[in-house]
């Protein structure tokens, strides 16, 4: 059943894609942001974040337990439904490649700069490509894995507790002097809930392409990068694609040194839809796995 569910939620996303209107995690932001501003002051940051966390996250994991025990099937479809955003994913990124492919650089950098945090202002063309290749990598944990594996683990609540966490530490897990203790505990939990499921894509990743190259570098690699779960994550995909990764960028007006990862050439446009093709197979891998386990637990 649990398959089915899974399957069923990305098909409606492949077909609805994510709401235009009216979407939860919208107004979750907004709530996140009311309850920021109400606590995000004075002393004993570390403490009130991680009232702010639970403040944020337990009414609607309680909500979606309810909702889940009246509604059944119907919700933890839906909820799992609004958790992914597999084809948004894609859809920017193949708006990248059209761009870069028919457009302008400039078209090109404001396109990649809708998808990543860094300023692309003054990317050349490889940066360009470079950005597209590792918010794909990094963000197909986010925006799938890490959901997939938190429905198949922990049903409706697992995987709302996982997206939120994931969207407070998008909003609040920034070291600057606002967020540097505040969202302290925001960075840590999501840190904690992507621990496995990074490590199951970033296998994934290698499995379905250049495996030994990309355990090397995942092995070699990740833990020059910042993040301990996207390192693992992007070093596994660039080695797996056969590309080098990374590189100085520049957030917030300051230039950041970033190391080189993956190996191999600088990445081409023509690695965009390798990269799309390794997303896909990657999926199709964690779908055939939830089905012979499914098998064997019958």
């Amino acid at each position: 059943m649990t398959l089915l569910l899974v399957v069923a939620a990305l098909l409606l996303d492949q077909f609805l894609g994510e709401p235009k209107r009216w979407h939860p995690l919208v107004g979750f932001g907004r709530l996140a942001d009311s309850i920021e501003r109400l606590l995000n002051r004075g002393g004993y940051r570390y403490l009130k974040g991680i009232l702010a966390l639970l403040l944020a996250v337990m009414p609607l994991a309680w909500l979606a337990h309810w909702l889940s025990q009246q509604f059944g099937l119907v919700v933890d479809l839906l909820l799992l439904y609004l958790a992914i955003g597999a084809k948004s994913l894609v859809q920017h990124l193949k708006q990248v490649i059209m761009v870069l492919q028919q457009g302008t650089l400039e078209q090109a950098r404001t396109q990649v700069g809708m998808i990543v945090s860094r300023d692309a202002s003054g990317m050349d063309r490889t940066a360009v490509i470079r950005a597209a290749l590792e918010s794909l990598l990094e963000n197909g944990l986010d925006a799938l894995f890490g959901a997939l594996f938190w429905f198949v683990v922990a049903g409706p609540v697992g995987v709302v507790v996982y997206r939120l966490v994931n969207t407070l530490d998008a909003m609040w897990g920034y070291r600057t002097e606002r967020f540097q203790q505040f969202g302290w505990a925001a960075a840590r939990f999501d840190d904690l809930l992507n621990w496995v499921p990074a490590r199951l894509t970033a296998f994934s990743y290698a499995l379905m392409g250049n495996y030994c190259c990309a355990r090397r570098c995942w092995r070699q690699q990740s833990a020059e990068l910042a993040s301990p779960n996207g390192g693992v994550v992007m070093t596994a995909g660039a080695g797996s694609l056969g590309i080098t990764l990374g590189g100085d960028a520049v957030y917030h007006g300051e230039r950041v040194a970033k190391p080189l990862f993956g190996a191999g050439r600088a990445p081409e446009v023509g690695d965009l839809y390798r990269a799309q093709d390794l997303f896909h197979k990657s999926l199709l891998l964690w779908l055939a796995v939830m089905g012979v386990g499914g098998i064997f637990l019958v």
